[in-house]
């Protein structure tokens, strides 16, 4: 199960009237990427030992950025130590056009920790030639390579040069293709000479019966071949990353020893543990701290634990988020806490699927200080854990909504052209206006704080069984329970709303997403890859269909241009939840046909006329589809070598910082 999410679309492009703001956000932008910066407001007013938290948990952070690019592509850090040496030490003219597009291939490496798209998982290549690039390497400092014992540099830069421009070596990071073997044809580092049908019988094999506490087996380990025998190598100190996982330690002991209390102490330490041992019931019992911890300030997320990018859906890739509560906004989530049960009673979903009651469901809006591994620079702006379905039953769930991060998002996207390009009705863009913010916020509250969390599995029902298909399932289900319940009357009987015209605006921006403005994303001919979008484009495409003979959502071409309109929300809520209902079976009942079903009839494959016509409105927008941060620096202030204060800085130097932490934080 993976429980993150990401801005769609829409909410990267949501005009509003937020208030105008001279921190300049945007600071550049490459390829299909602009970069961000976001502000850590509040922190000024931290205690100075929540302060040296902040800063600790975010060394930390920083500290396994090692680990994300090796687990994308096991050739990737040797690439990122060349690019940075290229980058510091060529020689020759660097204000070329030919080094201009070097320059745009390294920082998109740099973005997605590898040379495979953070969201399309296709490799992507330099618009240079092989020559220019040998010449690259050629005037730069030998010494800067990562050469092999007794490798010469002409060896060293073939080897560079075939992994790079290949177009057939390690073509994509993560394959969905339900017609091959996804575990060989996906180049991520989670498996060594194995199939996916030997990844499957070995799973079985680690299953325990009925054990009502499973661990999250194969989450933090790599599954090798070696001699015919399969065995797994633990991420651990003195094990698989040992050398980063050590640092990460290191400041994890220094955040320890400023915990705001005894339990947070508990919960470090235990993770401490955990990077010790490798064992993942020690990892269980570091979550259940954890999501028991609800009376610190600062908080965090440190370790391998989301499965977006293991084909299987079972392997951890690391990451990290280093947070504070932002208490007024907070108020917001505590009212959908607090009226869990209310959610789970009147869910649209079959009685047999649904908690007798609801334990443990906390929520709050974060301030985000830090960001590493898989969450940068490319950041969620959700998160719901832990994922493991027997602590989430037993213990219950946090959820958190990173407010600072979307407000970025809506600064930079002010006046776009979207809204005028892509929506209809004047007045729909009304309602995207004044509403927008509003409505993706709340969105996002209850994806994470109750549609992760609601629901249950039939007694023997595997948490894996529905493999590959389960992460799209699994967002499909969160974001229907969303859209289901914001157009019910008791969203401004909470005051989670002002009126149902908010939840209108977040209906349409839904469906135009789905049914279109997310392809612009997509290059021509692809299908869709990635999770997230698969769930967007199943619940868009299921909705259109199931509602046609009522007209609920209409495709009218104007002009030559394609545009999706809502015209019956409340028919629309009904169709969302009886998706939501069909698809709470499939994961309950484990129903690995049916959820396979739904993916490739309505998730997979992209209308080619629609596509074709999305790029070609895009386009004239000069408008980056993909954004991601850089992270403010914290310095200590001291005096005679005691801390006295703690500094928040705001770098804009996208380039500088990447390779500060290729020099700092390199451990691998």
């Amino acid at each position: 199960m993976s429980n993150k999410l990401y801005a769609s679309y829409d909410q990267e492009v949501n005009e509003n009237g937020s208030e105008k703001n001279d921190f300049a956000f945007k600071v550049d932008q490459f390829g299909d990427i602009k970069i961000m910066r976001y502000q850590v407001p509040g922190f000024e007013d931290l205690s100075l030992n929540q302060k040296k938290l902040v800063y600790y948990l975010s060394q930390a952070a920083r500290c396994g950025r090692d680990i994300i690019f090796d687990q994308n592509m096991k050739h990737n850090l040797d690439i990122r130590k060349s690019l940075d040496n290229i980058v510091e030490t060529y020689q020759g003219d660097r204000q070329n056009d030919d080094f201009n597009s070097f320059m745009v291939y390294v920082k998109r490496f740099w973005f997605s920790n590898g040379f495979h798209h953070h969201y399309s998982s296709d490799k992507f290549f330099p618009e240079v030639s092989e020559e220019y690039f040998k010449e690259l390497i050629k005037n730069s400092d030998k010494a800067g390579f990562p050469l092999s014992k007794d490798e010469d540099l002409d060896e060293f830069s073939n080897t560079l040069i075939k992994l790079i421009f290949d177009k057939d070596y390690y073509p994509k990071g993560t394959s969905q293709d339900s017609e091959s073997d996804i575990v060989k044809a996906s180049a991520v580092n989670f498996y060594e000479n194995v199939t996916k049908e030997e990844v499957e019988q070995y799973n079985k094999s680690q299953q325990h019966g009925n054990d009502e506490t499973p661990v999250s087996h194969g989450l933090n380990s790599k599954l090798v071949k070696e001699n015919g025998t399969l065995q797994e190598w633990v991420y651990k100190i003195g094990g698989l990353y040992g050398p980063a996982i050590k640092e990460i330690v290191k400041w994890l002991e220094k955040a320890s020893g400023v915990a705001e209390n005894q339990n947070q102490k508990n919960l470090i330490e235990k993770l401490i543990a955990f990077y010790k041992t490798g064992d993942l019931k020690t990892w269980d019992e570091y979550n259940i701290l954890w999501v028991n911890d609800l009376q610190s300030h600062v908080d965090f997320i440190n370790g391998f634990i989301e499965t977006y990018s293991d084909p299987m859906g079972l392997k951890g890739t690391w990451e990290s988020v280093v947070n504070f509560k932002n208490v007024e906004a907070t108020k917001r989530t505590e009212i959908i806490a607090e009226n869990a049960q209310w959610f789970e009673d009147y869910s649209p979903v079959d009685q047999r699927f649904k908690k007798d009651k609801v334990t443990g469901v906390s929520a709050k809006v974060i301030t985000v200080a830090q960001l590493g591994g898989d969450c940068y620079p490319s950041s969620p702006i959700g998160i719901n854990l832990p994922n493991a379905d027997w602590i989430r039953k037993e213990y219950g769930s946090k959820s958190v909504t990173m407010e600072n991060i979307t407000y970025a998002y809506d600064q930079v996207s002010k006046g776009n052209g979207m809204l005028e390009e892509f929506v209809y009705h004047e007045e729909d863009r009304r309602l995207s206006r004044q509403y927008g913010t509003l409505a993706g916020n709340l969105h996002t509250d209850l994806h994470e704080c109750l549609g992760h969390g609601s629901g249950q599995l039939l007694e023997g029902t595997s948490s894996d069984a529905l493999e590959n298909y389960a992460s799209p399932l699994e967002e499909a289900r969160a974001d229907l329970f969303a859209l289901y319940f914001m157009m019910d009357d008791k969203m401004p009987e909470l005051g989670l709303l002002p009126n149902l015209d908010a939840a209108k605006a977040a209906y349409n921006s839904y469906i135009r997403n789905g049914l279109m403005t997310q392809l612009t994303r997509i290059e021509p001919g692809k299908n869709i890859e990635q999770a997230h979008m698969r769930n967007r484009q199943l619940i868009a495409k299921w909705a259109f269909e199931k509602g046609q003979q009522e007209n609920v959502i209409e495709q009218i071409v104007d002009n030559g241009k394609t545009y999706f309109v809502v015209n019956d929300h409340k028919k629309l809520q009904e169709i969302f939840g009886e998706l939501l209902a069909e698809i709470q079976r499939i994961k309950s009942e484990g129903d690995y046909e049916a959820g396979k079903n739904l993916i490739e009839k309505y998730a997979v494959k992209v209308d080619p006329e629609i596509h074709k016509e999305a790029l070609m409105r895009f386009k004239k927008l000069n408008i980056a589809p993909y954004g991601g941060f850089m992270n403010p620096d914290f310095k200590l202030k001291e005096e005679n070598g005691e801390i006295k204060d703690v500094e928040v800085t705001y770098p804009s130097d996208y380039t500088q910082q990447m390779l500060h932490y290729g020099k700092e934080y390199s451990f691998l």
